[in-house]
């Protein structure tokens, strides 16, 4: 399974945007963003997690787990 980090990263990249954009579409802070790509935490809240998806525009469960692409 692909750790979220980099499921954030692919799929924030795949759209072309800075983390600074993802966090405008979003709503999420930045520095969440920048640590949850790091790898600094795995851990990411559910309200967080729903915002980032729905800016990605991929079902949260995406983010999770590789199986929903």
């Amino acid at each position: 399974m692909t750790p979220i980090y980099l499921r954030i990263e692919y799929y924030r990249a795949r759209k072309g945007w800075s983390q600074a954009q993802l966090a405008r579409e979003s709503g999420v802070n930045q520095s969440v963003i920048s640590r949850l790509e790091s790898g600094e935490t795995q851990s990411v809240n559910l309200s967080n997690l729903h915002e980032l998806a729905k800016a990605l525009g991929v079902p949260a469960a995406a983010l999770l787990d590789e199986r929903e692409e």
